[in-house]
Formats: structure tokens, C-alpha cells, sequence
């Protein structure tokens, strides 16, 4: 599994190197767009003045193509008599070759040095992305969830607009990619590959900030899972029932219950029972899930949760027996603090 890791890691490395060398290629566009309308320029020149120097050359076309040649000291027939075509042997190549060497330089010595260019790494890495999550807000909250995500086998991509130079570092350690930038901004949220993301995850401290970064990206994808951080409970359930938002209060919420709703879990709020925080969660046992070889009464006590229901073929058991096997395809609800149900979600991804 880690090996399977590595190697989706080391792929999707080198897909971000290939489209961040083409940004560069396109940045390394004007030195070459100079250099062809210099050659065009300078051919045109010397056209005319062969023809004063009563040398003339048989085309304009012909004309490019001895400077072209003779910027890269390669003259094409016998060294002008004359004085002003010897000025124009001598100083073309030395322009030619300065404009090219110029332009080579600068790309360069951004090729090999990508940390110079840091946001454009990451905007390349991000690129490679597909169905994943896009994280809003690098704060504490937002770095718990980014590491309960990675746990539990999640792509994410991280906007922050102020990110601190450790939480960026710790999340690079974990190959997520950090966008510098306001994540209000639809730019930033095509950056970070929204279009093509499977959920959203605000996190910043504005409910007003997290509703503008939701319609945003709403509007970039109208059928994103988007799962928003809101203080105020009335206007979190009105959120819900309005626009379909998953609103979690992080006064009541915490960090794995975000990722276990990013992960695809049907979570509900929380509850709390004689001190102690607890959700319903409802989650399709994977193909490879480990859970499918368990018995309910092996879930129950491996992950510390109550099993509440077991729904197959369109069935539901209220009450499944402590023996009864679990299946790929069954659908579980248990009851269970935030830990517990992200360690039964990890359980479910598969070995």
C-alpha cells in the first residue's frame, strides 16, 4: 500500500512538472516572439541593403534566412566588401545570440529552481488533482482537518491567504499543495482545481467570508458537496435547508467529523450525552473496505461505536444481530464520538 502510495505520488509529480515546464514555455514566449520579429526586422534591412550595395538577394524570404543563419555565425556565402553589410556581419550574431541567451537564462534558472516559483509549483500540482478536496482556511481547524483528510486517503487542496511558514511546511510533508491566495476569489478557486474537486471544506472564521467562498464555488460547480463552517446555529440550519450546505458549528464540531464529512459520510450534528460529543454517521461499505469481513459485533468493539442500523438490498435491520457479517455494498449507521467515526472511516477506504 505504501509502495502504491509512492507511485501515485512520484506520477502525479511529473505531471506537475510537465504542465508547470509548459507555464514556462508560454513565460518564455516573448523572448522568442522578440527573437522571430528581430530576425524578420533585420532581413528586411538587409535586404535593402544588398540591393544598395548592388548585392541584392533574390527574396525578402532568402534575406531572413541568411540572417538567421548568420546569427548563429554560420554566413552563407563570402564575408561584403562593403561597409556597412561588414558592421551588419558583425553585430547581428551579437544581438541574435544576446536576445536568445537572455530569454534562455531566465528560464533557466526558473526550470531548475521551482521554489523560486513557488505558487506557480503549487498551482501546477494542484492541477493534477481530480475528485478531491479543496480546503478553505490553513488555521488550526483547517490544518487538523487537512491531516484528518490525508489519513483517511483524501487529495486535498489547501487556500490560504496568510498561511504560517510551519503549517505550510508540515503540509507540504503531507503532499498537500498550498495556494496562496483569497479563496473568495474564483481565480484562486480554479486554481485549486474546484471545477473538477468532489467537495469544498471552508474554514475560515467569517460565516459572511464562507458563504461568499460557497456561492463561489457553487457557481463553478453547481453539484460540489460543500461543507461550511458557521458559529451561528440558527443560520447554519437555515444554510442547510435553503442551499443544500453541510454546516458544521466548530463550537460543537470537531476537526475529524469535517474530514469524515469530506470523506463522503453522512454525519449529523452532534449530541451530547453525559459530557460527551456524539454523531450519527451513515457510510456504503467499499469493495475493499476492511469492515466488509467483520460481524457487527467486530465493528462494534474494534472501533468503539454502536451499530444502529444495517440497510442491504434495500433493507433495513434496526436492530442487526451481533453475528451477522457485513457485506461491500451495505450501507452502516452508528452512533459515536468524532475519533470513532473517523477511525471506522479510515477502516472503510480499504487496506
Amino acid at each position: 500500500m505504501a509502495q502504491g502510495k509512492r507511485s501515485h505520488f512520484s506520477r502525479r509529480k511529473v505531471r506537475a512538472s510537465w504542465r508547470d515546464t509548459l507555464l514556462l514555455i508560454r513565460e518564455f514566449g516573448w523572448p522568442l516572439l522578440v527573437f522571430l520579429l528581430t530576425m524578420i526586422g533585420a532581413g528586411l534591412l538587409y535586404f535593402l541593403l544588398a540591393s544598395l550595395a548592388m548585392t541584392p538577394v533574390d527574396s525578402i524570404a532568402e534575406s531572413i534566412y541568411l540572417v538567421l543563419a548568420l546569427s548563429f555565425l554560420q554566413p552563407i556565402g563570402e564575408f561584403p566588401d562593403v561597409w556597412y553589410l561588414q558592421i551588419f556581419y558583425f553585430l547581428m550574431p551579437i544581438i541574435a545570440v544576446g536576445i536568445l541567451a537572455y530569454g534562455l537564462a531566465d528560464f533557466g534558472r526558473m526550470f531548475f529552481n521551482r521554489k523560486a516559483r513557488s505558487k506557480e509549483w503549487e498551482m501546477a500540482v494542484a492541477s493534477t488533482f481530480n475528485d478531491h478536496v479543496v480546503l478553505i482556511g490553513l488555521g488550526h481547524l483547517g490544518f487538523r482537518v487537512a491531516r484528518e483528510l490525508r489519513e483517511l486517503e483524501q487529495d486535498v487542496v489547501v487556500i490560504e491567504l496568510n498561511p504560517k511558514a510551519d503549517l505550510i511546511a508540515a503540509a507540504h510533508d503531507m503532499d498537500i499543495p498550498v495556494i496562496e491566495d483569497n479563496g473568495k476569489r474564483q481565480e484562486a478557486l480554479r486554481k485549486a482545481g474546484t471545477s473538477k474537486a468532489r467537495t469544498i471544506v471552508i474554514c475560515t472564521q467569517d460565516d459572511n467570508l464562507n458563504l461568499q467562498i460557497a456561492f463561489n464555488a457553487r457557481k463553478l460547480k453547481p453539484d460540489i458537496h460543500v461543507i461550511v463552517r458557521i458559529f451561528d446555529d440558527d443560520f447554519a440550519q437555515t444554510l442547510e435547508e435553503q442551499f443544500g450546505f453541510k454546516t458544521m458549528s466548530t463550537t460543537r464540531m470537531a476537526a475529524p467529523t469535517f474530514a469524515a464529512a469530506a470523506a463522503g459520510v453522512d454525519i449529523t450534528r452532534p449530541i451530547t450525552v453525559e459530557g460527551e460529543s456524539l454523531s450519527l454517521a451513515c457510510l456504503d461499505i467499499k469493495p475493499r473496505s476492511v469492515l466488509a469481513s467483520q460481524t457487527v459485533a467486530d465493528v462494534e468493539q474494534n472501533y468503539n461505536v454502536s451499530v444502529v442500523l444495517l440497510r442491504r438490498n434495500a433493507e433495513s435491520d434496526y436492530h442487526p444481530a451481533c453475528d451477522k457479517q457485513l457485506s461491500a455494498g451495505d450501507v452502516l449507521a452508528v452512533l459515536a464520538g468524532p475519533e470513532q467515526i473517523s477511525q471506522l472511516v479510515d477502516g472503510n477506504q480499504g487496506p
